[in-house]
């Protein structure tokens, strides 16, 4: 019982943790210290889109739920929870290649904004 509740707290902070490397930048913008968390968020989300890696919390939740006497799944947090919604025919390499890259582009054009923000106090300053 104990063990598939921690599966589940597994599943939540990986939804959460992708959201943070997804959307995270709209928080940086209100709150530009928090780059120094989302920055790595990103590097490490994007690397495991890049290069197909499984991210380590979903064997952590694998094992989790098998102690629970539950069944695990195959493949990756991905595939298994939100490909079912956002590639209702399969999650490939090449749309984790796209996943990668409109997450760079998202925090890269959120970044940009924060940098347009900094500039422009500088030179309001001078």
């Amino acid at each position: 019982m104990i063990a598939s509740l921690l599966a589940d707290a597994v599943v939540v902070l990986h939804f959460a943790f992708i959201l943070f490397v997804a959307a995270g930048g709209i928080l940086v913008l209100r709150w530009p210290r928090l780059m120094w968390l989302h920055l790595p968020a990103v590097g490490w989300g994007a690397l495991i889109e890049f290069l197909g890696w499984i991210c380590p919390l979903t064997p952590l939740e694998n094992r989790l739920r098998s102690m629970g006497g539950e069944v695990g799944y195959p493949g990756g947090f991905i595939e298994t929870y939100l490909t079912p919604i956002i590639y209702p025919e399969g999650l490939t390499r090449g749309h984790q290649f796209i996943i990668g890259i409109g997450v760079v582009s998202v925090n890269v054009l959120i970044y940009g904004i924060l940098l347009r923000r900094r500039l422009r106090r500088r030179r309001s300053r001078i």
